[in-house]
């Protein structure tokens, strides 16, 4: 199941323009509440996604057709 989650996490993170700020922004933070929502990670998949550079994610989403991106409306963005 955890592969499975390592999935969906880095496809909403390539697609959902507000996950992708609070993920930038805070990044522990995020995958503690996308895990407390159902998605299993173990500890070595956790530290794999924090190691990812936090440009990389823009680059990642911006290669993603807009289609399929999840806009951030204004309530979404998250406050700095």
């Amino acid at each position: 199941m955890s592969q499975k989650s390592v999935e969906i996490v880095i496809g909403k993170l390539a697609t959902d323009e507000a996950l992708r700020a609070r993920f930038v922004a805070e990044p522990r933070i995020t995958l503690d509440r996308l895990e407390e929502q159902g998605l299993e990670l173990n500890p070595a998949e956790t530290e794999a996604l924090l190691a990812i550079p936090k440009g990389g994610w823009i680059v990642i989403s911006r290669w993603i057709h807009p289609r399929l991106q999840k806009i951030a409306l204004n309530g979404d963005r998250p406050k700095s």
